[in-house]
């Protein structure tokens, strides 16, 4: 099946613009539950989508046989689709940048699918023995995950761009059970990388770490709600960063109206040490060296100097919008239409060393990620509700007291403009167990940032 004869196949119905994705997917997941193995399954995918554009109306079809016949059926019903849509969908127009003909593929050293499910096992084992040799843990659920995905974008523009991305990680659920109380904690690690990522860590360790912290949260107490300056660590920066400002920031909400940011381009939206990037290619990150429009992912900073500079856009938001491509146009699978997507959003670093600012703050509340149970965000009001993982009461500028998680609520640019210092300690991270949800569908992105102090944040009882 050549990609670039459907091209010529779809522009031959009387298509205005054309796109084809082909895609290859292949994953494993491992659950350990309790001592049992719970899943040891494998997942494959393929198939090819079809986009074509027809006097502004889109039509997109899709087929998981490849032979000529089912591709041939998929184009003429994406082209059927779009003359049906014509006088009743809103009509998009695209931007028509220069053809991207290009190849990428993740470093690995070792194919995690070649290992052995022994030592898979292995590995899960150990998280297990090491958690359970803690005083007052009640349940372990560890968990191995790997995938690749491939992926061939080819459109009438003369784009023809390849990209093949290995992700592999372990995680663990814990529960604990002390003095007739229940705490639980979840946290994973996850690389784009190969089975030289789970060797490099000390599974036995990081699990006895995390399973002495859920039993200490345990018998910690509520933190009393109320108005306290923080200091938030590198994953609660990257998950308000994300959800309370990355959504509002793509270019399809705000083309709907349903952005706090719409029409705010060259207006300062933060304090002026706060810089916010979108990075298909940071360290730790996501990998997303070009988009499912075969676009290339370049760094764009959505705020600088706490001054927002643009949107995330595909080739139809930027059009619409007035804005050039950005690399952010993604799918979930072949199956799927385009979106607008984040890749790795963070803020760029400063000068703090954590250490000072918490010192410095003398009072008020350190808010640590690890375990953080997401919560809820309106992207056209930029109200948000997230819940911490364990955190901790600071007293004369040192974090004295253990809390369990805390309820921090507010507005996402009321609490970017009240930022007085950013760390200098950037960290993004990725999850090959989940990603960002949109519309149905999920994709893989990274978050994280520096440490941030926040003046005046509203606390609420905790989860």
């Amino acid at each position: 099946m050549d990609p670039e004869l459907v091209v010529k196949l779809a522009e031959g119905l009387g298509a205005d613009f054309v796109d084809v994705r082909v895609q290859r997917y292949y994953g494993e997941l491992v659950v350990l539950d309790n001592g049992v193995v719970r899943e040891l399954s494998v997942n494959r995918l393929q198939g090819v989508g079809v986009r074509v554009v027809v006097e502004g109306s889109v039509g997109y079809a899709s087929t998981n046989r490849l032979d000529w016949g089912s591709i041939k059926e998929a184009v003429e019903r994406a082209f059927k689709l779009a003359r049906a849509a014509g006088g009743r969908a809103f009509k998009v127009e695209l931007y028509r940048r220069g053809a991207v003909r290009a190849g990428a593929s993740s470093y690995y050293s070792v194919d995690p699918a070649t290992v052995d499910y022994s030592e898979k096992l292995e590995v899960l084992r150990a998280i297990d023995r090491a958690a359970r040799e803690v005083k007052g843990v009640s349940s372990v659920i560890a968990r191995l995950g790997y995938e690749e995905d491939y992926r061939l974008v080819v459109s009438s523009l003369g784009d023809r761009v390849e990209v093949s991305r290995r992700m592999v990680g372990a995680g663990v659920r814990l529960v604990a059970h002390v003095e007739g109380r229940y705490e639980s904690l979840g946290d994973a690690e996850s690389m784009v990388a190969g089975w030289e990522f789970i060797e490099s860590i000390d599974w036995a360790e990081w699990a006895r770490e995390r399973a002495k912290l859920v039993v200490e949260a345990a018998v910690a107490e509520h933190v009393k709600p109320g108005v306290y300056d923080v200091v938030l660590d590198n994953e609660m920066v990257g998950l308000m960063l994300h959800e309370a400002f990355g959504h509002a920031s793509e270019g399809d909400t705000v083309m709907a109206g349903g952005s706090v940011l719409g029409g705010r381009v060259g207006e300062r939206v933060a304090s002026e040490l706060v810089s916010i990037v979108d990075d298909g290619l940071v360290p730790g990150g996501a990998y997303v060296p070009y988009d499912d429009e075969g676009t290339s992912k370049r760094r764009v900073y959505t705020v600088k100097d706490g001054v927002l500079q643009g949107y995330l856009h595909s080739l139809v938001t930027s059009k619409m919008l007035g804005g050039e491509p950005t690399g952010n146009a993604r799918v979930m699978s072949y199956r799927h239409p385009l979106l607008v997507r984040q890749t790795n959003t963070y803020m760029e670093p400063r000068d703090w060393r954590p250490d000072e600012m918490i010192r410095d703050m003398k009072r008020g509340l350190y808010v640590k990620g690890m375990g953080a149970m997401g919560g809820q965000v309106n992207p056209l009001t930029g109200a948000f509700t997230f819940t911490s993982g364990p955190s901790y009461i600071v007293e004369n500028g040192e974090p004295a007291k253990l809390v369990k998680g805390v309820m921090l609520t507010g507005l996402i640019l009321d609490t970017l403009k009240r930022v007085d210092a950013v760390g200098r300690d950037l960290v993004v991270k990725t999850s090959v167990f989940g990603g960002c949800g949109k519309d149905g569908q999920l994709v893989r992105v990274g978050d994280g940032g520096p440490h941030v102090r926040v003046r005046g944040f509203t606390i609420g009882g905790g989860g």
